[in-house]
């Protein structure tokens, strides 16, 4: 009898890795399906850029928050990211664009509700104001004030150039590369549900 419990649990015991491994073929699977479960934030790279797409379900309607971002670096070195969001909540393009926020470690830039900024390159300049925000994780942050003809005329400014020169006042303080920007831009109206043509021909 002692034997017989014993083998049963060595032959369980040898089973349960196979168990394992086909739990982990069935997270691959599910993952690699088109539709991934709402919990789980669906992540792209297209170039410099990194689209996310999240599901929020609070069991009575669901809503999408997508988002693109990219890294740089400041004048002095200073790491930061450029970020674009937007949610099937919000009001959506050509009503409404995607909030864009520019996180970076330098506390030397100005602060406050009305800062004038400029976007673009020598070929092409668009004027701007910025707000700043409270601290995210300790960084800080400025956030575009969105109106739309004029983040409209930022998001194709960041579609034409190389890279995004951006000016605070007259500090200028990064140089932000925009390879990627189109296609994640698209990502964005695709997952979101918006239209692009007017920024992403």
């Amino acid at each position: 009898m002692t034997h017989g419990t014993g083998d049963l649990m060595m032959r369980n015991f040898r089973l349960a890795p196979l168990g394992v491994v086909s739990w982990l073929a069935l997270c691959g699977s599910a993952l690699a399906q088109t539709q991934p479960a709402p919990e789980t934030p669906v992540t792209n790279t297209f170039g410099k850029w990194t689209t996310i797409v999240d599901v929020l379900d609070t069991g009575q309607d669901a809503s999408k928050t997508c988002a693109a971002s990219t890294a740089f670096f400041d004048a002095n070195g200073n790491s930061g990211t450029l970020t674009l969001s937007i949610s099937t909540g919000d009001a959506l393009p050509p009503d409404a664009f995607p909030a864009i926020m520019l996180t970076v470690d330098n506390k030397q830039l100005p602060t406050g509700k009305k800062i004038a900024a400029t976007f673009g390159d020598p070929g092409v300049k668009v004027s701007a104001t910025v707000y700043s925000n409270d601290a995210v994780i300790g960084r800080p942050s400025w956030t575009v004030d969105n109106q739309a003809k004029t983040s409209l005329a930022l998001l194709r400014a960041m579609r034409q150039v190389v890279s995004l020169d951006v000016t605070f006042g007259k500090q200028a303080f990064a140089s932000i590369p925009m390879d990627g920007f189109t296609k994640a831009y698209r990502n964005l109206g695709t997952s979101c549900g918006f239209p692009t043509k007017d920024v992403a021909p």
